[in-house]
């Protein structure tokens, strides 16, 4: 009875989902993250966890051999759902083995949308990072030249970004869309005309907690608070002599708002938990995809704080904007994923070129440079074809479709087979890229294909 009450208590907060299966893979009992997870089957015991769990459909021999112990477990990572805000989640699935003859599988069900976002962003970090490091060797010029693009707005951002690196106390406000590249300038401002390695100390706003973000700035002596068991620095004192990047500004809570004036005012700061006041010179880059003047018309910026940020300004152009720039971006792209996955596709093909020149790439260079990862994935030639290169958003033809329910009723089943055929159609029968357009996995497409019984020639 203990041991239940602590695996109850384990599965809730670690955000476990569990069902144990029969011999047969019915499932015997479950908790309720089991069942949201199925949803909408609300009561799935009793049946097969084939029916209930679309992503084990086909693994039907590797669950019998983990039922006789001749395969460890069965792991499926990153599994995606759409949850009833309509986000993303995703969920590892484990299936393991317990050695009880009534419920001899378990079947482990844990939400890991939280790490896959730090994954993703550590990710984009990292290959920011490998961008600026391969070419520290040859400094200033090149460095400046790593902001890519010929385009009037491009050529103007450069030579501001030039003429601020000569002055490294300077303050500068970054504002663009999402996807611009504001954290590749803020380290090439950092970064160029440097000889030292003073650090480049980046926080983002939006992703800490407020009650945890003031601590993450200004550091906490020990006993300023439960769990603090130690002192800590905060990235300002990280910073010292060095660049401060805050990013997602506008998110910074209010309160934190008047402390960051106080500090950029004086210079100086006190550790959460302390009377010592403490002094750093750093210089405050600081990011936004919003509008700010605005922010403070509506009351939720401080217009004192907003001053004391925007000593500089460089407002970071839309790739839309940028016109053929476009084109000299994706390039980069492919030298810089033919060295990741060890690859030799030599350009893209003019028809390519005029589908990417064609599309209004409303994420921007982040969107740009995961069309072309996606792409390349799946490329088996030397150049990239029109076919090859895959939009993100489900394009049934060139123009946008808006589906509309009519009095009469939908049948949801007819629209599935719809997409999929107009997904199997774009890409020529390609199942891996279909089930990419449609944001699916491989084996969810061909079961959906045998489901609709559908049929696709490729053409010639």
């Amino acid at each position: 009875m203990i041991e239940k009450i602590l695996f109850e208590n384990l599965t809730k907060e670690y955000k476990l989902g569990y069902a144990f299966l029969s011999k047969s893979f019915l499932v015997t009992e479950c908790n309720k993250f089991f069942t949201d997870f199925v949803f909408p089957i609300k009561l799935p015991v009793g049946k097969s966890i084939f029916d209930l769990v679309e992503e084990t459909i086909g693994l039907e021999d590797d669950f019998t051999a983990v039922l006789q112990s001749s395969k460890k477990s069965i792991n499926l990572d990153k599994i995606n759902r759409e949850n009833s805000e309509e986000d993303i989640s995703f969920y590892n699935l484990k299936i393991i083995a317990t050695g009880d003859s009534k419920n001899p599988l378990i079947f482990l069900v844990q939400d890991v949308t939280d790490n896959t976002d730090l994954y993703r962003i550590n990710l984009q970090q990292r290959r920011e990072i490998l961008l600026l490091e391969s070419i520290l060797n040859t400094r200033n010029d090149f460095l400046t030249g790593s902001i890519l693009g010929d385009s009037e707005p491009i050529a103007k951002v450069r030579e501001m970004v030039k003429k601020i690196s000569l002055i490294p106390t300077t303050t500068v406000l970054l504002q663009g869309e999402s996807g611009t590249g504001k954290n590749l300038v803020a380290r090439v401002i950092h970064y160029n005309n440097r000889t030292d390695k003073k650090q480049f100390v980046e926080i983002n706003c939006a992703a800490i907690p407020e009650n945890l973000l003031e601590s993450e700035l200004f550091g906490y002596e020990k006993g300023a608070f439960t769990n603090a068991i130690s002192d800590k620095a905060g990235l300002l004192e990280e910073a010292n002599g060095g660049t401060l990047f805050l990013d997602e500004i506008s998110e910074l809570p209010l309160k934190l708002q008047s402390k960051l004036l106080s500090f950029l005012e004086t210079k100086r700061f006190r550790r959460l938990g302390s009377t010592a006041e403490k002094e750093v010179k750093v210089r405050f880059i600081t990011a936004t995809n919003k509008v700010l003047h605005e922010l403070v018309k509506n009351g939720e910026f401080r217009e004192d704080l907003f001053y004391r940020l925007n000593v500089v300004e460089i407002k970071l152009p839309s790739l839309k904007e940028m016109e053929r720039d476009v084109l000299i971006i994706a390039n980069h792209f492919l030298k810089v994923f033919n060295s990741e996955f060890k690859k030799s596709i030599k350009k893209f093909s003019k028809k390519a070129e005029e589908k990417i020149l064609s599309h209004s790439w409303p994420g921007n260079v982040r969107e740009l440079g995961n069309c072309i990862e996606r792409s390349m994935i799946f490329c088996e030639g030397q150049i990239l074809e029109e076919d090859d290169i895959l939009f993100q958003e489900i394009c049934l033809d060139e123009n946008h479709v808006q589906m509309d329910i009519q009095s009469s009723g939908v049948s949801l089943e007819q629209v599935e087979k719809q997409l999929i055929q107009s997904a199997l159609k774009i890409v020529n029968g390609n199942k891996s890229k279909a089930a990419q357009l449609l944001g699916v996995s491989r084996d969810t497409l061909r079961y959906r294909i045998e489901k609709h019984d559908l049929q696709y020639k490729k053409s010639d």
